[in-house]
């Protein structure tokens, strides 16, 4: 197993109350990815205090292999601000970004990322790969904030899945 991922910065961008706040409003929105069947993950995107970008997984109701939380929080932060460019503010997820959505953090040239649940499969800010740490020219701060209501929803979520495939092969 690889080590738990270290925050680079010592310095959280978000006092730990704003950080659990944020990562609230973010798990109200993996609650609507989990009521639409899907894995329920949510991020938003934080400039001066505000949030300005919201997402939540929608692979499977758009039937889109990009439709991953922070991809669209990112791009509605981006349509909020009308560019691209994404400095001053902050990724706020309850789970750790995969390499696509790590990619698009570089990509948006975000400040910071604050995640709430480590993601042992596809986690790209350290726990299974660590893409910030490979040299690019932008490095956002990265921050794992443990927090247990972003994980417990998606051990939930798993367990309910495997029960459901269980009964569904006991039918066929």
């Amino acid at each position: 197993m690889a080590p738990l991922p270290m925050n680079r910065d010592p310095v959280l961008p978000l006092t730990i109350i704003e950080a659990h706040a944020f990562l609230d409003l973010a798990l109200d929105l993996a609650h609507h990815a989990q009521q639409a069947g899907d894995v329920p993950v949510g991020a938003i995107v934080v400039a001066n205090g505000k949030v300005i970008g919201k997402g939540y997984n929608q692979k499977e109701c758009r039937q889109q292999p990009t439709a991953h939380a922070e991809i669209m929080a990112i791009q509605d932060a981006a349509n909020h601000l009308g560019s691209w460019r994404l400095g001053g503010c902050i990724l706020v997820s309850t789970l750790e970004p995969c390499p696509m959505c790590a990619g698009a953090v570089l990509q948006a040239r975000l400040d910071a990322v604050v995640y709430g649940a480590l993601d042992r499969r596809w986690g790209a800010l350290g726990t299974r790969l660590d893409l910030i740490a490979v040299g690019f020219n932008h490095i956002p701060r990265v921050h794992y904030v443990p927090y247990s209501p972003c994980e417990q929803i998606l051990t939930h979520f798993f367990a309910q899945r495997r029960l459901q495939k269980k009964g569904e092969a006991r039918i066929n």
